[in-house]
């Protein structure tokens, strides 16, 4: 049936005229050739393809025709390592070279990783190499000869990026993560409770990372990473870098290195790039293989170099260029572990045995790269480098097997930096070892070793003689890691995960155990900057139930118990270096009495029982008061000419002003009295007259009373005198008080409190005064 039908179709197309394929002449083509031919366009060569390639290299050395093959194999060793060189050209003239050189590579990735590197290029004391591209040439050239002030950006105004070190409490501020990743919170370290300074949902996918001094908070997310800052926790800074999943900052947060496994291509390397935390551009990239030992790049401590090792090469890169130092990396055969001094620019690394030759640990300065110390160890299995907090002393944990034996045996060599020649102390263990840390401001150190049940810890002091003491040796620990505080002095001794979360917490001033404690299943241990707090805490990450952080003080006193949905991470954040001299803090030290009434005081505050609401209600009231004082003492300065002009240019501002004015007036009031000589007081005396209202009827007064009384006033000092002397009316059956003052008086008072008679000393007589109208 389809056949009959086809040939009809046929039929008909033959007998009818041949169909048009001309366009109308109403058309109008509105398609372009990038939408119609996408696949074809991009694979057109450029026009620039030809010299993308090509790198002028200039300084080359100038020789004649007998000297150039020795010289192009030099030039081709040098510059073959960043790609393949397809052609060469060496211009010359009367037979001898001009001094530059035109090298083409396969590709222009290639040339521009040639000039990256080789710029600069140091190849003997006359000579160093200046490479660009060749169509640098074409844009400078054609630079304009007026210049043309950049546009002004907009300043972002990020608020005051380490507002948390002006805390009035001088609270410390810690980062959490609970509700197994979906809430991350900031909060502010309290005795009672926690303070919330910001909480969000979502706000990072996996963890976070705090800068070293404190200034940013990281976040990770797929597309990159978000820096984070200031009294709102605004976003400061973004780097785009898919699937990043590992970070590092430089100690001086100018730089930040981000690592994804995703983002990496032969000729243009992604997955490490280091970036610039002000400008958020990146710096450069390199290849990475794999990520296992993390942070690929080790930084100095001042931030000017960082290092990375690879098979037999040490590559020390400097900021802020990120080229090669002296453009050329270390060839070290067999280098297995290297570390930077945390105080000096000085790199300590260590080659295993090779043959004949023994392994060595190697001392280097930088940027100078003199070895200032070798040390060579014989029948090595693994060396481990741990330095000092400050830089003051290395130790170079060495495993040996020594000939005839087969257990391992572990010493430590003690670098003494700060000593001419950098003498080397031993000590030598013969357990294995756990855990090793150094007291991070001092020299102490101490050791995990044995095996469980016998697990022990050692405690050794770098004594300036040149010994290294054993202080004191707890045995049966559970522990299996060690925690200083960031002072230096005390420390944890912690049985993570398998070992329950045992807790000791040691004082090593005297080596005593402060508290033994336990936090069932603790995974982790944080100490606060300051050392007054640490944290112990199960993650969620490690352990799905009992998940919580508990806050201790560092002698072992547990505060809180925080219990979060799902907790994962807690982190505190890093505060930077004080700005205080030594000396300033010595002397702070020493006068810490004048401050420590202030201390106590809002300790007492923080203690009582007055709730936080009250204690904000009454510091909002005082702070009000405070602003409203001092705009009224402002608008009392202001009005000072209106006062001096309205009293007539006279200032009475101040108490004491115009004191050449005053005029003193003594005004004397006259109170009943009545005088008893002395002479007269010889037995009882009489009832009194009335005086101007004034009845003495029922007081009764002994001669001897009076001359007891006049004696007391009259002769004895102040503090010989009585404060009280009890008496009685024998006929009122009522009983009184004398009480005696400085002032040479003594009042009698009634038991109800009343003031009855004053009795006063003037010259040789007693004068009695009494109120006006009291009956007595």
């Amino acid at each position: 049936m389809r056949e009959t039908e086809n040939m009809e179709a046929e039929l008909e197309y033959d007998d009818g005229e041949e169909p048009s394929f001309s366009d109308p002449e109403d058309f109008v083509d509105d398609i372009s050739d990038e939408e119609l031919l996408g696949d074809v366009l991009r694979d057109k060569p450029l026009e620039a393809d030809g010299i993308d390639s090509v790198i002028v290299v200039d300084n080359v050395p100038q020789v004649g025709q007998d000297r150039l093959e020795k010289l192009k194999n030099v030039i081709h060793k040098i510059f073959s390592k960043f790609g393949k060189i397809t052609n060469e050209f060496y211009p010359d003239t009367d037979g001898k070279t001009k001094g530059y050189i035109f090298l083409e590579y396969s590709a222009p990735s290639h040339a521009h990783e040639a000039v990256k590197n080789a710029d600069g290029y140091k190849l003997d004391k006359q000579h160093t190499f200046r490479v660009n591209l060749f169509t640098d040439f074409d844009k400078y050239m054609s630079i304009c000869d007026e210049w043309e002030a950049p546009e002004k950006q907009p300043f972002k105004d990020f608020g005051n990026l380490r507002h948390w070190l002006e805390d009035s409490d001088c609270r410390d501020q810690y980062s959490v993560i609970y509700d197994s990743g979906e809430r991350t919170g900031i909060f502010a370290n309290d005795v009672k409770e926690p303070i919330e300074v910001e909480e969000r949902a979502r706000w990072t996918e996996t963890y976070v990372r705090w800068s070293p001094k404190g200034t940013y908070l990281a976040t990770f997310h797929q597309r990159g990473i978000a820096l984070w800052g200031g009294e709102k926790f605004k976003q400061i800074q973004r780097f785009s870098h898919q699937g990043v999943q590992l970070i590092d900052f430089s100690p001086c947060e100018r730089y930040v290195v981000t690592f994804s496994p995703l983002m990496d291509t032969k000729d243009d390397p992604q997955a490490i790039i280091i970036w610039d935390v002000l400008t958020g551009h990146k710096k450069r990239g390199f290849h990475c293989e794999s990520s296992a030992h993390w942070p690929i790049f080790k930084w100095s401590p001042d931030g000017k170099f960082f290092a990375r090792m690879t098979q037999d090469t040490l590559s020390i890169y400097e900021t802020p260029s990120m080229g090669l130092l002296d453009k050329k990396s270390l060839k070290i055969n067999g280098i297995k572990d290297f570390s930077w001094s945390p105080g000096d620019n000085i790199i300590a690394f260590w080659v295993p045995e090779d043959k004949d030759i023994p392994a060595r640990v190697t001392l280097m300065q930088l940027p100078s790269r003199n070895e200032i110390r070798v040390r060579n160890l014989f029948n090595v299995v693994d060396c481990k480098l741990h330095w000092q907090k400050n830089g003051d002393y290395l130790c170079v944990k060495v495993d040996r097997t020594p000939k005839g034996t087969q257990g391992v045996v572990t010493n430590f060599e003690i670098f003494r930096m700060r000593e001419k020649q950098v003498p080397v102390d031993v000590v030598e263990m013969k357990e294995g070892i756990i855990a090793f840390a150094w007291e991070p401001n001092g020299s102490k150190f101490a050791v995990l070793h044995g095996e469980s049940p016998r697990i022990s810890v050692s405690f050794y002091h770098v004594k300036n003689n040149g010994k290294i003491d054993l202080i004191k040796m707890f045995d049966k620990q559970q522990a299996n890691s060690i925690f200083w505080s960031p002072q230096g002095q005390f420390l944890v001794l912690a049985g993570l995960r398998s070992m329950n979360g045992a807790l000791a917490f040691v004082d090593t001033s005297d080596c005593t155990m402060m508290n033994i404690a336990e936090h069932y299943m603790a995974s982790d241990v944080e100490w606060d900057p300051t050392g007054r707090y640490v944290v112990t805490s199960v993650s969620w990450w490690s352990h799905k139930v009992d998940n919580a952080f508990w806050l201790w003080t560092f002698q072992g006193r547990l505060l809180q118990k925080n219990n979060k949905e799902r907790f994962c991470q807690l982190l505190w954040r890093p505060r930077p270096p004080s700005l205080l001299t030594q000396e300033q803090i010595k002397l702070i030290k020493k006068d810490l009495k004048k401050y420590s009434k202030i201390f106590e005081q809002k300790d007492r505050l923080s203690q009582s029982k007055a709730s936080k609401e009250l204690v904000d209600k009454r510091r909002t009231m005082m702070e009000e008061y405070r602003k409203y004082r001092e705009r009224a003492i402002n608008m009392y300065n202001e009005q000072r000419p209106l006062r001096l002009e309205l009293r007539g240019g006279v200032d009475t501002d101040e108490l004491d002003s115009n004191v050449d004015d005053w005029e003193e007036e003594t005004i004397e009031f006259f109170i009943n009295e009545e005088i008893i000589p002395i002479g007269d007081l010889s037995g009882r005396s009489r009832p009194a007259k009335r005086h101007s209202g004034l009845l003495l009827v029922d007081l009764i007064i002994t001669r001897s009373c009076l001359w007891l009384i006049y004696l007391i006033i009259r002769v004895l000092p102040w503090h010989y005198m009585p404060k009280t002397v009890f008496t009685s009316s024998h006929r009122r059956k009522t009983f009184c008080f004398l009480r005696f003052s400085k002032r040479r008086t003594c009042t009698l008072v009634c038991e109800n409190g009343t003031t009855v008679v004053c009795i006063l000393l003037h010259s040789d007589y007693l004068i009695l005064n009494a109120p006006q109208g009291n009956k007595v």
